[in-house]
């Protein structure tokens, strides 16, 4: 029984705890009472059966021990009309799709501009995504106590501000969009390339990111909503492809294009060509555009990379970052030969910015062993 319940907590927590959240109405209470109806699944299930919809059923067991729980400390923590307001509530497994769209639900609460923008990115991370504090602090170059106090202090905000959890109306979307664009291709690349953890790839949360971006996208149809689908949907297009039997990484140069999936591709390719044309577009688009140029591309050789450099160019004047520099860089690598991309490359590392960066000293590796610059290239190896 418990290889099923761990199952069933791997695909379905985040969604669980989600719903828990709304209903609830405290992130805390939600987490305790999700775990105690995962360890009461594990001795009841053996007895009597997994139920015919175990997320509805740990969904209701958790919603009432948190009842419970409510009660007991009422006099201490609760006011009446919450306990009132809790109990009310509509039983959550009469519903599927409310529950199925409570995971957007809470990144909208948690990229409420009443929350300080780093808040709003470590307590989604921790609780639309799952990931540990520890994780969140690696993610974000922090001490975990760092972390945890700006999650606290989220979370005590949400709950003092009476920050609703619910998708806002049209008025208010367009205004906290940027936040929950970033946010959800935040779970998008958790999920493409784990940040932590013996799997390179987490399949599931790149799932469920593509899952919301669909959702997003018919509640606001704004470009860049249709741009960061495009992009997910063409990354994700190679995910067959992107790790060999061993859970080894293969470079986009060495994948069997055969294995990407060509409906995703032709979708992404699609909605590119949609929010290009609105002339509305930014970010997410510009890259959705490279990405589809790789995807259309019937070989690594085949690549049109005087293509790709000028969207380089355009991505450039939207947000001139190093990390942008450094991909043109390497755009320029493969249209006009490795010592073109090196002398930028070189040319980034003395500025500094990046010096800290492993993959700044990857592509400088692979552009030296191009050009049989062997020693530079075990050393940047080395470095990266």
């Amino acid at each position: 029984m418990k290889p099923i319940v761990d199952q069933i907590y791997h695909t379905e927590s985040r969604q669980i705890l989600s719903t828990l959240i709304r209903l609830l109405g405290d992130f805390d209470l939600a987490e305790e009472a999700m775990h105690e109806a995962f360890a009461i699944a594990l001795q009841k299930w053996k007895l009597d059966g997994v139920p015919d919809n175990p997320r509805a059923w740990l969904i209701s067991t958790a919603r009432f021990k948190a009842i419970d729980q409510i009660r007991r400390q009422a006099r201490f923590d609760y006011s009446l009309d919450t306990i009132n307001d809790v109990i009310a509530a509509e039983d959550p497994s009469l519903d599927e799709q409310q529950i199925e769209d409570d995971p957007l639900r809470l990144i909208f609460t948690c990229c409420h501009p009443a929350l300080a923008e780093d808040a709003r990115l470590a307590l989604t991370l921790r609780e639309v995504c799952g990931m540990t504090t520890e994780e969140v602090a690696h993610a974000f170059l922090k001490k975990p106590t760092t972390i945890a106090q700006r999650i606290v202090r989220a979370k005590n905000k949400i709950r003092e501000a009476g920050i609703p959890y619910e998708v806002p109306e049209t008025d208010q979307l367009t205004e906290r969009l940027q936040s929950v664009l970033q946010v959800i291709y935040l779970i998008f690349n958790e999920g493409y390339s784990a940040s932590n953890g013996e799997q390179l790839v987490k399949h599931e949360l790149a799932t469920e990111a593509i899952r919301l971006g669909k959702l997003l996208k018919k509640l606001l149809p704004e470009p860049e909503v249709t741009g960061l689908l495009a992009l997910m949907l063409l990354q994700d297009s190679r995910r067959y492809a992107r790790v060999d039997t061993n859970g080894e990484l293969i470079t986009l140069e060495e994948q069997d294009r055969n294995l990407w999936d060509q409906q995703q591709i032709q979708q992404g390719c699609e909605l590119v060509i949609q929010a290009l044309a609105s002339q509305r577009f930014g970010l997410f688009t510009l890259q959705a555009a490279i990405a589809a140029v790789h995807a259309e591309a019937k070989s690594f050789e085949q690549t049109d990379w005087q293509q790709i450099v000028g969207l380089y160019d355009a991505l450039l004047q939207f947000n001139n970052s190093p990390v942008i520099r450094l991909n043109r860089a390497v755009a320029i690598a493969m249209h006009q030969g490795p010592a073109a991309g090196l002398t930028i490359i070189e040319d980034l590392l003395t500025q500094g910015e990046l010096n800290h960066y492993h993959l700044i000293y990857a592509a400088k590796a692979d552009l030296c062993r191009r050009i049989n610059q062997f020693d530079t290239a075990r050393l940047a190896y080395q470095q990266a």
